[in-house]
């Protein structure tokens, strides 16, 4: 039976790499790309695998502490054989691709054919397509990537999003749906965790207010000795840890209850969109402000991780593995400790009661710049069509999430079947394993769609997934007050650029401000010397962009 699963699961692996489109040039870009595929006959109909082995050159990145050479990975060296196309490429740790990338995208002898894991920004993809360095997509899209084609056919939103002010299509999308609008798995980054056998040892309630909350944490570090003894932990016990203005490690969403709720749940531009479609600054609210300085008197208690200001992801887990905290932040909890000792912190009442949803989220997953084709490629269309293969469904939550079969470490899927007999992944369980330490050993990440129409057809949900779906519709989505979230939009070359400076100076000022205060407090005079510093970096400008930008969204809704 095994065998047989396998040998479907591998037939329909090959036909989702058949594409029979013409693959007519439709433009071009400059050469340089490798001989052994511009001289691929591009006139007539081509399938994958090709008769002869042609080589591409990529960039593209890996986790740290992860397999450094892609073609080691079973992922990579499936596609090959399917293909018989090969990737020569340049690979980049993920912790210094930020420093890398852009010399490498300036250097014509770094350049190469594609860069897989791009995750350009939107002034990036624009300053790069003005410099000639990337080539425009839609009509390789049509095409030549049937796959690709086929997702945006079925939601084309998703077209929208990727499509800038003049038509053009500078980048692959990622795309990972899971649940919609405010049950969107997106809608919570940084997600509260409270340990339950803590409470419970002490015989405590989960805490519903922010009064309670912090009741909670004195009797945690009060309690500390009876704590370790109980449970065996070495080392100090920590209330709370969080890394302060570091993604979902942030302990923001515990202040969405002050003032008129918003809180900061877009900790990059740190804006909110109001009831009345009105862009405003998060981190200028009055709300805000009363939540950092309660946020500080936390931390003048002993409850936060002195820390929390400076600390490493690495140094982050390694205390929560110890069992040392008693509240943490994260995607998922289960990259820090198990999930039997852990719950979800509810939202907090101040006052108010309110989780903001995150930007973009009720979308679900997605970013424009994933992947991009430079104009070293000999024969982008070509390119497009092996990048294509990325969007087959049976391929994309491999690339997503990690893959099967593979005998030298733990596998994320087992090979099964759907209801109709057709080969569909199905997610491993994973015990007490680190979901982002699985999937980091497998994955390869890139353009890729997992649709929510996947699900039970060619993959299964993963369970990770599926109870964090589960926290957000049953613990958060019903205190989700507010309307909207700000949509993903694709600004113009000089809006995009004249955002972007101004977020420079505004992120870097709002981020070293909230650090300071919840470390020393505020005062009035801080306060408004903060406000008029924020007009000065440009603030009104900038959000008089965002608001433009918002209107012309919701004017073709």
């Amino acid at each position: 039976m095994k065998q047989e699963i396998i040998r479907k699961l591998s037939a329909a692996v090959a036909m989702s790499l058949v594409v029979g489109v013409s693959l007519a040039a439709c433009g071009g870009g400059a050469g340089g790309g490798k001989d052994s595929a511009a001289n691929v006959d591009v006139t007539g109909a081509v399938s994958f695998p090709l008769a002869e082995q042609v080589t591409f050159t990529g960039m593209t990145s890996y986790p740290v502490g992860s397999e450094s050479d892609p073609n080691n990975r079973t992922i990579f060296k499936r596609l090959e054989e399917a293909t018989n196309v090969h990737i020569d490429w340049t690979a980049i740790q993920a912790d210094q691709w930020s420093d890398k990338i852009t010399l490498n995208m300036s250097n014509p002898s770094t350049l190469t054919d594609f860069v897989f894991t791009a995750d350009f920004s939107d002034s990036d993809l624009l300053r790069y397509a003005d410099q000639g360095v990337i080539v425009n997509l839609e009509d390789y899209i049509d095409n030549n990537m049937p796959n690709l084609k086929k997702v945006f056919e079925m939601y084309p939103e998703y077209r929208t999003m990727c499509t800038d002010s003049e038509g053009h299509i500078w980048a692959l999308p990622w795309i990972e749906q899971l649940g919609a609008e405010k049950t969107a798995i997106q809608t919570v980054g940084n997600m509260s965790f409270i340990n339950k056998k803590w409470l419970d040892f002490l015989g405590l309630e989960m805490p519903t207010t922010v009064d309670e909350f912090e009741q909670v944490l004195i009797a945690f570090r009060d309690n500390a000795d009876a704590i370790k003894s109980e449970f065996g932990i070495e080392g100090d016990i920590i209330p709370m840890s969080c890394i302060v203005n570091n993604g979902d490690q942030d302990p923001s969403i515990l202040i969405n209850g002050f003032g008129e709720g918003y809180g900061d749940a877009d900790k990059d531009r740190h804006i909110a969109v109001t009831d009345d479609l009105k862009v405003i600054c998060a981190a200028t609210q009055q709300g805000y402000r009363e939540g950092l300085d309660w946020l500080h008197k936390l931390y003048s208690e002993n409850l936060i991780d002195p820390e929390c200001f400076t600390q490493e992801w690495s140094t982050y887990v390694s205390k929560g593995k110890a069992g040392r905290y008693g509240v943490c932040f994260s995607w998922d909890v289960a990259n820090i400790d198990n999930l039997t000792d852990w719950e979800p912190l509810p939202a907090l009442t101040a006052d108010t009661r309110n989780i903001t949803p995150q930007n973009g989220s009720f979308t679900s997953g997605f970013g424009r710049g994933k992947c991009v084709v430079t104009a070293k490629a000999s024969n982008p269309a070509l390119v497009c069509a092996w990048l294509d293969q990325m969007y087959a469904p049976l391929q994309s939550p491999q690339n997503n999430w990690g893959t099967y079969g593979d005998e030298t470490g733990f596998n994320i899927f087992e090979m099964s079947t759907n209801d109709k007999g057709e080969p569909m992944l199905k997610h491993a369980p994973l015990g007490d394993a680190s979901p982002v330490e699985v999937r980091e050993a497998q994955c390869v990440g890139g353009p890729l769609a997992v649709l929510d129409d996947y699900y039970g057809v060619y993959v299964t949900c993963p369970d990770d997934a599926q109870y964090r779906l589960d926290w957000i519709k049953d613990i958060y989505t019903p205190d989700m007050n507010k309307k909207y979230v700000y949509p993903n939009v694709f600004m113009s070359t000089e809006d995009t650029e004249q955002v972007s400076n101004l977020q420079a100076d505004l992120q870097t000022y709002m981020n070293t401000q909230k650090a300071n205060w919840i470390m020393n407090g505020t005062t009035d005079a801080e306060w408004n010397e903060y406000l008029d510093k924020l007009e000065a970096y440009g603030l009104s400008d900038y959000l008089a962009i965002m608001q433009k930008y918002l209107d012309a969204y919701y004017a073709k809704q």
